[in-house]
């Protein structure tokens, strides 16, 4: 596994829309790899492939990173299929550094593709775990969160707040 730069906004691999995985290999379980040590090292709680600049249909999340934070679901060629609800929260992005706003999200969505294995999946997520899901889907089309956030400010850090 190794480390890999992340792209940050302003970077245009940020803003197209990625081609699918044609088969996983041990290739691709190898940059799924990189990647989840990449997120991890910058405290994140998703990653996508076109963040460390791999223009494929693939993600990394940790839906529950409270209860579980070593809970990585592995999205290859995901495709969302069922979405409701409505909920607002503040998110930020590795490739956004320094800057959160809020975010109009499903309550609930229901995804499948495949996993690190190569086996189909369907799972289904609510809450926090809907957010960091969606948030990651998007960046397969080329999108931030920054496009459908309100209220765009600099992140205050835990240890900021408590002086």
């Amino acid at each position: 596994m190794a480390l890999r730069n992340v792209v940050v906004e302003g970077d245009p691999v940020l803003r197209k829309t990625c081609r699918p995985v044609d088969e996983v290999t041990d290739r691709i379980r190898g940059i799924l790899d990189d990647m989840l040590e990449t997120m991890k090292a910058s405290y994140g709680v998703g990653i996508a492939a076109p963040q460390v600049g791999i223009m494929r249909r693939m993600f990394i999340a940790i839906p529950d990173p409270e209860n579980d934070p070593d809970g990585a679901v592995y999205m290859i060629n995901p495709e969302i299929i069922e979405k409701s609800g409505s909920q607002f929260n503040e998110e930020g992005c590795l490739s956004v550094p320094g800057l959160v706003g809020t975010v109009e999200r499903p309550e609930y969505i229901k995804i499948k593709g495949l996993d690190y294995d190569g086996t189909e999946r369907t799972l289904e997520f609510e809450g926090f775990g809907a957010i960091v899901m969606s948030h990651e889907y998007d960046h397969l089309d080329g999108i931030l969160y920054i496009d459908k956030a309100t209220d765009i400010h600099e992140a205050v850090y835990e240890e900021e707040e408590e002086e």
